[in-house]
């Protein structure tokens, strides 16, 4: 059974959750794809879905958003509820000329003012005339995201937010997904493979491979059994980790930002 709740009831049992899937599952055409799987999505908080390849984590996050019904349990959604999606990602032909300012008003219309101020909280404001096809990876994801933002979102819903984005630039991009939630007082589910990022900045983990295999805060995760079977030890064998002063930081395109208050990081 597939259910969305159109108005409040009083045994829906959310209790203040944006979302909760019950007994989660899905086969298609004989395959099992999701079997079971519980989750919560809270207002204020991040949760993650990882898992390995194949396990299921963007199906799911598709069934949350009622982008594809599961053929087994049922999906709770707080009535009213706005959501803001960034897909992983959005291929524009290149023939298409279409300037960052129309892309995002696509989907409805909204004062340029309003476009500038959404690309600035995601700091690429100055893109709003550019062709999207010049863009970077890590600009694109941003634009993707000041997309969602759009909508004064309850809940943002992330597939790999970080996909295409330099390694020196992921970690920024985990901070301002944090800072958005803090800003917009929304809950955040994204999926990502980005293990050591993930551990930082989520609240929540689920950790899926068809099934939830373990769920719970991220040092609780990163100790389960069913987690170590899944990924190993989040630090490979022959990385070392040490601690320096950074004083510097990366920007979108890789360069060198020099920061004015130095911390202490490790690597």
């Amino acid at each position: 059974m597939f259910e969305f709740l159109k108005k409040p009831q009083p045994t829906d049992g959310l209790q203040g959750r944006l979302l909760e899937a019950r007994g989660i599952g899905l086969e298609l055409s004989g395959r099992r794809i999701l079997r079971d799987v519980d989750m919560t999505v809270e207002p204020g908080r991040i949760t993650t879905i990882i898992g390995p390849n194949g396990a299921g984590k963007t199906t799911l996050l598709r069934i949350l958003l009622g982008l594809q019904a599961p053929t087994e349990g049922r999906l709770l959604r707080r009535p009213g509820l706005r959501i803001g999606y960034m897909p992983q990602r959005i291929v524009v032909d290149e023939v298409m000329p279409i300037t960052v300012q129309r892309f995002l008003a696509l989907g409805g219309r909204a004062p340029r003012d309003e476009l500038r101020r959404v690309l600035g909280e995601v700091g690429v404001s100055h893109l709003l005339e550019q062709p999207v096809q010049s863009v970077s990876g890590g600009e694109m994801q941003r634009i993707l995201l000041a997309r969602a933002l759009l909508r004064r979102p309850h809940l943002l819903a992330l597939d790999e937010p970080a996909q295409g984005v330099d390694v020196s630039g992921q970690g920024e991009v985990f901070q301002l997904i944090a800072a958005l939630r803090d800003r917009y007082g929304c809950g955040v589910v994204m999926v990502s493979h980005e293990l050591h990022l993930v551990m930082e900045a989520a609240d929540s983990v689920v950790c899926l491979n068809q099934h939830v295999c373990c769920t719970g805060r991220p040092e609780a995760v990163s100790q389960d059994p069913a987690y170590l079977r899944l990924f190993g030890h989040s630090i490979p064998p022959g990385v070392a980790v040490y601690t320096h002063h950074h004083d510097h930081r990366h920007d979108l395109h890789g360069d060198v930002v020099k920061d004015v208050a130095p911390d202490r990081e490790e690597c």
